[in-house]
């Protein structure tokens, strides 16, 4: 909801992102402890509905930002070639001031939207190959 119209809601959507980072860790046996960090980006669009009617009446367009993420993760091997991993990523995209425009493209307000983004990833991976041992 708008704090100014009650009348209307803000709509924040990412369509895309993307992670640029290192990692350093510590294994232990067969897990994996680290930490990563480095560049991210997002695919952005912001538009603003009119609550009664529920259609669409200003919108930004797309937006691209760049920020940076820090991140956490685990990685257990759980099998021969087989391992499972949880993952926690912090991405700070920084405010911005968007200008909205209303379906006909004229002006039809500011607002400076916040859109940090918390990402957590679970995966199961299986390794394909493996070290070649040579037989005679």
């Amino acid at each position: 909801m708008s704090l100014i119209d009650a009348t209307l809601r803000n709509d924040s959507r990412i369509d895309a992102f993307g992670l640029f980072t290192g990692q350093v860790g510590w294994a232990a046996n067969n897990v994996l402890f680290y930490v990563k960090g480095g560049a991210a980006v997002t695919a952005d669009r912001f538009r603003q509905f009119d609550v009664p009617g529920g259609f669409v009446v200003a919108t930004t367009g797309d937006d691209t930002r760049w920020g940076a993420v820090v991140g956490a993760g685990l990685e257990f091997g759980f099998a021969p070639n087989w391992s499972a991993g949880v993952e926690y990523n912090h991405l700070f995209m920084q405010d911005r001031t968007h200008t909205f425009v209303d379906t006909t493209g004229a002006f039809f307000g500011t607002d400076r939207i916040r859109q940090d983004v918390d990402l957590v990833t679970v995966r199961v991976n299986y390794r394909w190959g493996g070290p070649v041992i040579a037989k005679y």
